[in-house]
């Protein structure tokens, strides 16, 4: 039985229009992602087979496969619901959501630093990656991090809220090569009361994964 399974888009494929049209959508959940499950699953079984043959020298090699895939399955679980067709604008407080944008305030100055930050952060990302609001639980506070292809460059413990997919798969087709064009659009789709509560879930469980108590 597979451990990890594709799960399901929490809208339609043309939910997302104008800022990513539906061919975008279906092909990046029902292949891209579906792909990394599947090669998740498929390394797992590696590795178990592995270990019954006591093919120690096969397993770093299979544990970064199953790092690079299980990765992937993760951020691209989070920015399908990370999104939707009535987000955009700020987090405020009046919609529920005050807790993310003082933490925002808090940690970046201000939401057009924070925005300014992260959009840098997505655009930039050197080959394949992501730009990634994560809470940072050792200091208490929200940060930027960019990550190559699904890992690298990101705190242990730091859980991310927020995923703007930089790959060219997210974008090609609509965007060309005009990544930043994508990355400024996505803005308007942004589900800040889904990006609030996973904050609130990675700060509650924070003192209990990290630190002696």
């Amino acid at each position: 039985m597979a451990t990890y399974t594709l799960p399901e888009l929490p809208y339609d494929y043309a939910a997302l229009e104008p800022v990513i049209n539906p061919q975008i959508i279906e092909l990046h959940h029902d292949k891209h992602h579906a792909a990394y499950v599947k090669g998740a699953n498929d390394t797992l079984e590696q590795l178990a087979e592995a270990r019954d043959k006591e093919a120690w020298g096969a397993i770093n090699g299979l544990q970064k496969n199953l790092a690079f895939h299980l990765s992937g399955h993760i951020l691209h679980s989070i920015y399908w619901h990370n999104m939707t067709g009535d987000g955009g604008g700020e987090p405020l407080a009046a919609d529920g959501v005050g807790d993310l944008a003082d933490a925002i305030t808090e940690s970046f100055g201000s939401f057009a630093g924070f925005k300014s930050q992260l959009t840098k952060a997505a655009a930039t990302t050197q080959g394949s990656g992501w730009g990634v609001l994560a809470y940072e639980p050792v200091s208490g506070k929200l940060i930027v991090e960019q990550v190559y292809d699904h890992q690298g460059n990101v705190g242990q413990g730091s859980t991310p809220v927020l995923v703007f997919d930089a790959w060219e798969h997210a974008f090609y087709l609509q965007y060309k090569n005009q990544k930043v064009d994508f990355i400024e659009a996505m803005w308007a789709v942004v589900n800040w009361q889904d990006v609030a509560k996973r904050y609130a879930a990675a700060k509650e469980r924070a003192d209990v994964l990290l630190l002696a108590p």
